[in-house]
């Protein structure tokens, strides 16, 4: 299966067979972002080369004002698109095979998990993959250790507290924490 199919496969939303053509893409695809983030957290890097070995894990563009600091790890890479002025702090991990979208001058905090793959709860089939992309958009922070479920939205502007495991949509402008994550507040943006 070549890449492009791949990616308007896991658009569809469809689930994924355990050992089908679209489950095998996924592990070469797995084992391709585990060489690239190993060489990239191997060893010290300039934003420059850290820029351009995001380049190859996504395998597009990745603008010249994106930063992390290492280690980061990812299973896919290739669904993952990127604005400006994005930071990904360390420990960074992002399960993007059923894509994720992160806006301009988003802030993803240490340990954040970002993940867009359940398992099937039938248990004759748990090895089959259930994927729904996520969006993070514009100036949205969340904070360290925080879980993001598929099919999540998190609206521009919005703070996802220490901790919080998100499942639901987060609307522009809120801070959402806890277990599962609830409405805490609304931000005023001109603060």
């Amino acid at each position: 299966m070549e890449l492009n199919e791949f990616l308007k496969y896991m658009e569809s939303g469809a689930e994924i067979e355990a050992g089908s053509e679209a489950h095998l893409c996924m592990h070469k695809l797995s084992q391709e972002a585990i060489r690239l983030t190993t060489e990239l957290n191997g060893s010290y890097h300039t934003n420059e080369e850290i820029v351009e070995i995001m380049c190859e894990i996504t395998g597009r563009r990745v603008d010249e004002t994106f930063s992390l600091f290492p280690p980061f790890y990812t299973d896919c890479g290739k669904n993952l698109k990127m604005g400006k002025k994005v930071f990904f702090n360390a420990g960074v991990k992002i399960q993007d095979q059923g894509g994720v979208t992160i806006d301009d001058g988003a802030l993803i905090g240490h340990n954040v998990v970002i993940a867009t793959l359940d398992h099937s709860l039938n248990p004759k089939h748990r090895g089959n993959l259930i994927p729904a992309p996520i969006h993070i958009g514009k100036n949205v922070w969340i904070g360290a250790n925080a879980t993001i479920c598929k099919g999540v939205t998190i609206g521009d502007g919005a703070v996802i507290a220490a901790g919080a495991v998100v499942t639901k949509d987060v609307p522009a402008c809120t801070v959402y924490g806890g277990v599962p994550a609830r409405f805490i507040k609304n931000i005023q943006e001109n603060v």
